[in-house]
């Protein structure tokens, strides 16, 4: 998943990813802020994964084998 990354005019940066609406952090380091929305994008996907909901761009991730 793409994470678009800035740096606003007080400094600090903030991270997101666009296919995952509301995956947004602001940090005082770039590096915090990428690490940060990762983590954030995970919960994110588990809890939807959890509850049936459509991940993007992750149908081909899993594999089912019977």
């Amino acid at each position: 998943m793409k994470i678009e990354i800035e740096q606003e005019e007080d400094g600090r940066w903030i991270a997101e990813v666009p296919d995952l609406p509301g995956v947004m952090v602001y940090e005082k380091e770039r590096e915090q802020a990428i690490a940060k929305v990762e983590a954030l994008a995970l919960r994110i996907i588990a809890d939807r994964l959890e509850h049936g909901e459509d991940i993007p761009d992750l149908n081909g991730v899993f594999s089912i084998v019977t």
